[in-house]
This record gives C-alpha cells, sequence and structure tokens, in this order.
C-alpha cells in the first residue's frame, strides 16, 4: 500500500459487528483512535440508516454513512442525503411482485426505513440460522400487512427490496427470474438473502461518490467486509481487506485478509494499515 489512508468504510454485519450483533470496546476505541486521527471513518451497510446501531453513529467524529448498499449517502448529524440511486416505484412493484410467490420474508427500504410483512415477521427465528440476525430484524422494522399497499401509500422510490428465503430453491427460482427485471442488481449478503438496488448502485459507487465531495482520492479509501455485497466496493477502493469469515470470492480479491468479525479483526487490519504511530 503505497498511499495514506483517509477515508475507511466498514461493513457492518459479519465485519465490524460480532455474531451477537455487538461493537467491541476494543474495536470502538480503535476507531475513536482512527476518527481522531483525521481519518473519515464510515459505515458502508446494506442496512438503512434507522437500522444501523445508535453507538455506531454516534461514535465521536462518525459523519457520514453509506446505506442500502450505496444507494444512499448521508450525513449522519443532519440526515441530509448526498448522493442517491433509487429504483422507481414501477420497478419495486415489479419485484415485489415476484418476492410474493416465495416464502420469504419480504421488505422495501424507503427513505431510510424498512417495511416488512407481519406474516413473516412471525416466524422470523425459522428464516435465520443465527438468532441474533433474527433479532436484528424484528428490532429494525416497520411491520406492515401488505408491503405493496405501503409502496402505494409512500409512493417514493425505492432505497433496496429485500428478501430473505427459508429454502435454497426458492432463493434460486426468484434470482433467475429478479434478474431478467431491466435496471436491477440483485446480490446476496449472506446465504438465504437477495438484495435488489438500481442498476448500477454498489458500495464501492457510494464511497468513491463521498471521496469526490470530500477530495479524497479512490487510492486513499481502504474498505473491510465479508460478503458479496461488498465484493464491488472491496474490487473498487485503494485498499480492500476481507474477514476471515468472509465469502470465498469476496477474500480472492482482497489486498489482505484479516481475522475474523469476532476477533475484531477490522480493528487489527485498521491499526496495521492505517493508523499513524503515536512516537
Amino acid at each position: 500500500m503505497n498511499h495514506k489512508i483517509k477515508m475507511i468504510g466498514l461493513d457492518l454485519d459479519g465485519t465490524l459487528l460480532t455474531t451477537k450483533k455487538e461493537l467491541t470496546p476494543y474495536t470502538r476505541a480503535v476507531l475513536e483512535k482512527a476518527l481522531a486521527q483525521g481519518i473519515q471513518v464510515l459505515v458502508s451497510t446494506g442496512r438503512p440508516i434507522s437500522a444501523i446501531p445508535k453507538e455506531v453513529l454516534r461514535i465521536p467524529g462518525m459523519k457520514y454513512a453509506v446505506t442500502s448498499n450505496g444507494a444512499r449517502v448521508l450525513d449522519v448529524e443532519t440526515k441530509e442525503v448526498l448522493c442517491e440511486s433509487m429504483i422507481s416505484v414501477e420497478t419495486a412493484e415489479q419485484l415485489i411482485d415476484i418476492l410474493s410467490d416465495y416464502d420469504a420474508i419480504l421488505e422495501i427500504f424507503i427513505n431510510g426505513i424498512s417495511y416488512a410483512r407481519s406474516a413473516e415477521l412471525e416466524h422470523a427465528y425459522d428464516y435465520f440460522e443465527s438468532p441474533s440476525m433474527a433479532e436484528y430484524v424484528l428490532s429494525t422494522r416497520i411491520r406492515v400487512e401488505d408491503v405493496k399497499d405501503t409502496l402505494h401509500e409512500k409512493n417514493s422510490p425505492v432505497d433496496k427490496v429485500h428478501g430473505m428465503f427459508k429454502n435454497a430453491e426458492d432463493m434460486k427460482n426468484a434470482y433467475e427470474r429478479l434478474s431478467k427485471i431491466p435496471g436491477i442488481t440483485a446480490v446476496s449478503s449472506f446465504g438465504n438473502n437477495l438484495e435488489m438496488n438500481k442498476e448500477g448502485t454498489d458500495k464501492g459507487k457510494g464511497l468513491l461518490a463521498l471521496g469526490e465531495l470530500l477530495g479524497i482520492k479512490r487510492e486513499e479509501i481502504m474498505a473491510c467486509g465479508d460478503g458479496m455485497n461488498d465484493f464491488e466496493m472491496l474490487r473498487t477502493v485503494g485498499f480492500a481487506v476481507a474477514m476471515e469469515n468472509g465469502h470465498p470470492r469476496v477474500k480472492e480479491i482482497a489486498d489482505y485478509i484479516t481475522v475474523t468479525n469476532d476477533e475484531d479483526g477490522v480493528a487489527k487490519a485498521i491499526e496495521k494499515f492505517a493508523l499513524q504511530s503515536e512516537e
């Protein structure tokens, strides 16, 4: 690595947060140190802004967030949208129609808030191997009876459409149909989900757009991730860090593989490559 790191984009689930969805004191201290040294440290996540832990957003100096896989880049303090890439209401309706044919938790992100069907949320633990993931979903979603009705009621472009499936066959069949919808990108961040964004939207583009606004070059941006919705981000930035627990394809393109999210892998990578010596 030949450039000083001036920005660090961090995925949350499987990366910054532990399996129990916690931010460890050690990792928090390293983030605070990086921010104090003038590095722009920010969350770069598939989550909407409303689902990012407050303890992360309130770290002193944390000014920005890339949310919904890059669909919205926000000023954390003012909630101003600095960049956005939205799915039209008409296209979102097509995606909802397809996902409704399968046994899946169906949700839409509108203006940084997630709306999901109550019927599936009642059985959320059936859709996840990790109880912590189910608890996260249950604590951050607005329950609605019908997602399409909510779309029409809000009548607003959509950040992301998301489906979490009970079985792999349904997911495969849904992906084949969803991928035929023009203008859409579908990725998976963990084993049984599909995340639909406007074509060309990804976390990497979000980081580059923010970097351009702040006068930070691609070569000066570092990112950490584990899932396939981090693939383009890691391929795009100047220095890519994959988690040891990450997807094999993500690890293949990384410049460095750190230890797992349960071993403070993000903090250790930041200490190794971004922090300035205090000597």
